[in-house]
């Protein structure tokens, strides 16, 4: 069994909820999944507003494994 590590800031919104690029967390996932690889383990971590104008950062980090 190998595994690879992936990590994804996700933006939130300033106004509403949501992420702005849930787009791309899901394009890693079928990229992966295309390739064989199989979403073991995700974790996420908040990191706080980055200033004004800015909504908050969540930091995914996604373990994936292959035979």
């Amino acid at each position: 069994m190998r595994y690879k590590v992936v990590q994804v800031t996700l933006k939130e919104k300033f106004i509403g909820t949501g992420s702005k690029n849930l787009t791309e967390l899901e394009g890693i996932l079928n990229q992966h999944g295309a390739a064989g690889w199989r979403l073991h383990t995700i974790d996420t971590t908040s990191g706080g507003s980055k200033g004004f104008g800015s909504g908050d950062r969540i930091q995914a980090t996604m373990v994936f494994e292959i035979d």
